[in-house]
């Protein structure tokens, strides 16, 4: 337990019967102060209160004598195999790392590929809409003239009504192009968020 205080150790073996202190009260204390360290009971004295004390402290195994080397390396094998949540704070740190950097090559990967579909409608979209913006300033710089004349007032009127008239089938044919675009792109954006959502869950 001294020790356990003073230095890291990957995985702890103990047997039961001990002078002072019993096996699965060590594997309590260990597991008290340090979750993240595997704790594996080695015993003759393997009784059912014995493991299930063990199970509750939360051993990651308990092995009855006699054993095999094999058996040992076994046991510690699936010991340093445990959940990253159950090891020291700066090793589950770094083992998390690839999989955040794999959810942000996955994000990034959608993005380029929602950009790659939707670029030939993002293209038709300014086809259609500078002209329609060009237009609109023109007959703004030019409403802005007649204003300026006291005559221009009534010819003005006159003006935005036929403009208004000559605008309509070119707003209309705007939607008719812009919705379709914006369908796309919602249904782009859902679907990635549904993607990455699915890749966290797993």
């Amino acid at each position: 337990l001294k020790q356990i205080r003073e230095q890291a150790f990957d995985v702890v073996f103990t047997d039961i019967k001990m002078p002072g202190m019993d096996g699965v009260e060590l594997a309590e204390r260990v597991k008290a102060s340090q979750p993240w360290t595997p704790v594996v009971i080695i015993t003759g004295y393997g009784t059912t209160e014995n493991e299930v004390r063990a199970k509750a402290a939360g051993v990651s195994d308990f092995m009855r004598k006699p054993l095999s080397p094999e058996m040992i390396e076994e046991s510690a094998a699936h010991a340093l195999l445990e959940p990253t949540a159950l090891r020291a704070p700066e090793v589950a740190a770094r083992a998390v790392e690839p999989v955040q950097v794999e959810v942000v090559e996955e994000e990034s990967r959608i993005k380029n590929i929602a950009l790659f579909l939707a670029a030939p409608f993002i293209g038709l979209l300014y086809a259609v809409m500078l002209p329609l913006v060009g237009l609109a300033m023109l007959a703004w710089t030019g409403w802005k003239a007649l204003n300026a004349m006291p005559a221009g007032r009534k010819a003005i009127r006159n003006v935005k009504n036929v403009a208004l008239f000559v605008a309509a089938p070119f707003i209309g044919l705007v939607y008719a192009v812009a919705l379709p675009f914006v369908g796309t792109a919602m249904l782009l954006w859902v679907g990635g968020k549904a993607l990455l959502a699915t890749k966290e869950a797993a």
